[in-house]
């Protein structure tokens, strides 16, 4: 399965302290009610791969201090190794990947990754911005151990 890149842009509120290029992926198969963006659950967009992330790192890379996978939970061994990617080629850019699922899967390598939100938008319960929200927000320790981080002000 190929992930794709519905659209992308330069974000300061997803992952506080970095300057993120967040990548929308579209084909989300989580449908939240509620959800802020429903477009992104067709399978539309660029196929993200090495060759158009090193473009967008490359093209940006004086602006950014962290890439930011906005979904892409249908395929999640190939974030895996697109965070693998990043790591290996860039070592000053951090890896975020916002998921809706419940857990992060076992095929997740978390020393890819610095900082991981996961837990699907449940409309009563809010954001990751309210108190009541069910979403964790993670920085991932150098041991590959979990720091939970409070998201709401």
């Amino acid at each position: 399965m190929v992930l794709k890149c519905y659209n992308y842009d330069i974000v300061c509120q997803e992952v506080p302290g970095e300057i993120s290029l967040a990548l929308n992926i579209s084909g989300c198969p989580n449908h939240c009610k509620g959800c802020h963006s429903p477009w992104l659950w067709k399978d539309e967009g660029v196929v993200i791969d090495e060759r158009f992330l090193g473009l967008l790192i490359n093209k940006y890379s004086s602006a950014i201090t962290c890439i930011c996978f906005m979904g892409g939970d249908r395929d999640t061994a190939e974030i895996n190794n697109l965070a693998e990617f990043i790591k290996k080629n860039y070592k000053s850019i951090k890896v975020a990947w916002y998921s809706g699922l419940e857990l992060i899967p076992k095929s997740v390598n978390l020393l890819f990754f610095d900082y991981i939100k996961i837990g699907p938008y449940i409309e009563e319960k809010g954001g990751l911005d309210s108190k009541t929200t069910n979403q964790k927000f993670f920085k991932v320790l150098s041991d590959g151990s979990l720091e939970h981080l409070p998201f709401y002000k």
